[in-house]
């Protein structure tokens, strides 16, 4: 037996059934289906809430990476007096400023370089095991080790005294670890198996450095000297046979160099920042998203928070700073801006807020007034850091959204279980009165067989 209908959505639903020819499980489908659209929607909006989410995060990882570039502006180092040395021949003096040092120049003749004490040996491969000491210092040396072999486990001694250094197969040259005039004894070697035996004549003791700073006579153990010049590090690398070298000691300068990368990490940080939100209040939502990633597209377009937060970003960097001389009152004075307008339109660059930097407008705004310019910056960072924050900080408005969003997942989550949870048993229901449905209607339609069956067997005998 069978027939058909219209579902609820105008298509034709086939019934067929044992007993009452229906197709039950396509009426209980169709049944569950209407009840399922309110958890799809649901589901739907929650997956649009986790996109937006991680959206939102991003957006704020990145607001506080700026707030963290801008905090660099603060620190009053940034801005301290640096001083540079140079020297005339670095080759032969090199200088370096290891603290304050005082300004001026200064003449470094270098008469003796500082050497380590030196021995040679001829070296032997041992046909047997052979020990041999070296300062007090053992070392095992197998039968048939080579020169290398030996130096190499000398030289990986971190205790020991001296290096090896192996000239050719047959020689050994070791030098003491340390520079400087040799007293006594030194370099004392112990073999009994001969795989070491000295070069007579090429010991060398160690000596100092030997050196004359504007006519003053020093002596160093080392080649690298501290006390020559207070504040000052000099390497010696060769005599000055040829006069002596000029060390310059320059006054204490703010360093623009340093500045300007800054600057341009902070204004690489901030278009990148600008472009991304830009990108999310511009785009709009897909007409017909299919899945959750889809979804969360254009979910903050046209966001009246980051609107407001980009327009005060970008105010910022260009509202003067009350207190402070119009000359050097907010970062275009130093050269921070969107760029000049080109024939009279302004650039796409700057309609959208995309910040460049002017290095030589930099170097000089500091070059010629340092401190106006450190007291702007720090002024500023302090402004603009509050500004963002505001938004992207602890309790601002992007966290307090995010939280937000979260609990709203979570709401969501215990209802669509919730709501599963009631479909199942309205599921089981249903299924549960249609096998009754089908079994009522199979043993009446076995009675109806039976009365059947009997009416003609009365009417068959007569009866």
């Amino acid at each position: 037996m069978s027939s058909s209908g219209l579902s609820t959505n105008g298509s034709t639903i086939q019934f067929s059934g044992l007993a009452s020819g229906l197709n039950t499980s396509e009426i209980i489908k169709a049944l569950l289906a209407a009840e399922r659209v309110p958890v799809t929607r649901l589901t739907n909006q929650q997956e649009k809430l986790i996109g937006q989410q991680g959206v939102l995060s991003t957006l704020k990882s990145n607001l506080q990476s700026l707030t963290f570039s801008a905090f660099e502006f603060e620190l009053p180092s940034l801005f301290e007096g640096v001083q540079s040395v140079t020297s005339s021949e670095p080759s032969r003096v090199s200088a370096t400023i290891s603290s304050g040092a005082g300004v001026g120049g200064y003449e470094v003749e270098v008469t003796q370089l500082a050497n380590s004490a030196q021995r040679s040996f001829a070296f032997t491969s041992p046909a047997a095991e052979d020990t041999l000491t070296i300062d007090g210092r053992e070392y095992a040396v197998k039968a048939g080790a080579t020169a290398k072999e030996l130096a190499a486990k000398i030289n990986s001694d971190g205790k020991g005294t001296v290096y090896a250094a192996v000239q050719g197969e047959g020689t050994i040259v070791l030098s003491s670890r340390t520079t400087g005039a040799t007293e006594g004894e030194f370099i004392a070697v112990t073999d009994a198996g001969e795989t070491l035996v000295e070069k007579e004549g090429t010991a060398k003791a160690g000596r100092n450095a030997e050196y004359k700073v504007d006519g003053v006579a020093g002596s160093s153990t080392s080649n690298t000297v501290t006390e020559a010049i207070p504040g000052v590090t000099l390497t010696f690398g060769a005599l000055t046979t040829a006069g002596a070298v000029t060390i310059a000691v320059q006054p204490p300068q703010t360093n623009v160099t340093t500045i300007e990368k800054q600057v341009e990490s902070f204004v690489a940080l901030y278009n990148t920042t600008i472009e991304e939100i830009e990108t999310q209040l511009s785009t709009k939502p897909l007409a017909n998203p299919q899945t959750g990633e889809e979804r969360a597209v254009g979910s903050l377009f046209g966001d009246s928070t980051l609107q407001n937060l980009v327009s005060a970003m970008r105010q910022s960097m260009y509202e003067s700073i009350e207190g402070l001389p119009e000359e050097m009152s907010s970062p275009l004075s130093l050269g921070i801006s969107t760029g000049a307008a080109t024939g009279g339109k302004s650039s796409q660059a700057a309609l959208q807020g995309v910040l460049k930097l002017d290095p030589a407008k930099l170097a000089k705004a500091i070059q010629e007034n340092p401190e106006a310019a450190k007291t702007m910056m720090q002024k500023w960072a302090t402004s603009f850091k509050k500004t963002v924050e505001a938004v992207s900080g602890p309790g601002g408005a992007l966290t307090a959204r995010i939280e937000g969003d979260s609990e709203q997942v979570r709401e969501m989550k215990v209802r669509i279980a919730t709501m599963n949870d009631m479909i199942e048993v309205r599921q089981r229901a249903l299924e549960q009165t249609y096998a009754q449905l089908e079994a009522i209607m199979s043993r009446n339609s076995a009675q109806s067989s039976w009365l059947s069956s009997q009416t003609s067997q009365l009417e068959k005998s007569g009866l």
